[in-house]
């Protein structure tokens, strides 16, 4: 699509900074709903902007940005929302910080890769609803590892009639970690429950041996019920599987390796299904052997799921 105006927007808590190029018009707006109408309106009014026409570029912020993108999904205007590190990466050497400079070179950004750039879609809503159940579920079990940890070096230092209340307060904590993570649990198999092709991908997935619910139910959001990524290549790029080259010239010759931008969890996850795989699943196992055989790498992940 051809676009005539290039809109980039520098997203924070409160305020929206924003430049239309090739205009070089600045104008500012609230991060809120009125706010964003209000900005829009200034855009069509003021500035002759034909919205339809126009690519809107921002950073991908999380909870900042999130109004703003579902504003523009359903007036089905053309968006991108760019991760923070590419469009870092992208500005080349800076001197100081302004929210007003941001938002012109993220302009400067569009249009500079309007051939390349694929317009956002955003997935489902309980797609989003999973992703951030699952977030929230993280962040408990994290905690609640915390304080395990904390009661277990305790024991070996102190009896527990020694300090009671110590450990009641922990272990009660741990108790309501594990009946939120619960609540949260059940809320995700609703999720999927109430969405037909979504129940029909988790039991595809739970089928598999050695994949569990909380595998399932991530993989799922992550993949956006599996419409993200074009082919499993690109998914093995993301989930930082897939091995990468590194070599210059004829002087550098490093090892051929997986790269550390990659999403985190997910190869975590994919590593341990790999592990039980090929314990527990005969084929897979004789598959694993004949790989290291032929000098592979021994990281479970990657040499089952990593390109050929």
């Amino acid at each position: 699509m051809d676009y005539s105006k290039f809109i980039g927007i520098d997203v924070s808590k409160l305020t929206l900074d924003v430049e239309v190029l090739p205009d070089g018009k600045v104008l500012e707006g609230e991060n809120d709903e009125k706010g964003i109408k209000q900005l829009f309106h200034s855009l069509v009014k003021d500035y002759k902007v034909k919205l339809s026409e126009a690519l809107f570029a921002f950073e991908y912020t999380g909870y900042y940005s999130y109004k703003l993108a579902v504003y523009l999904q359903e007036k089905g205007y053309p968006f991108v929302m760019i991760p923070g590190l590419e469009l870092k990466r992208s500005l080349g050497i800076t001197r100081g910080k302004s929210d007003k400079v941001d938002a012109g070179k993220i302009a400067e950004y569009a249009s500079l890769r309007k051939l390349q750039i694929v317009p956002t879609q955003l997935p489902e809503k309980e797609i989003e609803q999973m992703k951030r159940l699952l977030s929230l579920r993280d962040r408990l079990v994290s905690q609640r590892a915390g304080f395990k940890a904390s009661i277990g070096e305790a024991k070996r230092a102190i009896e527990k009639k020694e300090d009671p209340l110590f450990f009641k307060v922990q272990e009660a904590m741990i108790k309501s970690f594990d009946q939120q993570i619960d609540l949260l649990d059940n809320e995700l198999l609703n999720v999927v429950q109430n969405q037909p092709m979504l129940q029909t991908q988790f039991d595809l997935i739970v089928s598999i041996k050695g994949v569990g619910a909380q595998t399932a139910l991530y993989m799922i959001a992550v993949t956006h019920a599996f419409t993200k990524f074009a082919d499993w290549r690109k998914f093995a790029c993301y989930a930082g599987t897939a091995p990468f080259p590194y070599q210059s010239g004829t002087s550098i010759r490093g090892k051929t390796k997986v790269s550390h931008l990659a999403n985190k969890r997910a190869k975590s996850l994919l590593g341990n299904i790999t592990g039980s795989a090929i314990q527990h699943n005969t084929e897979m196992k004789l598959y694993y052997q004949r790989r290291l055989a032929e000098g592979k790498t021994k990281c479970l992940p990657r040499i089952l799921f990593a390109t050929n």
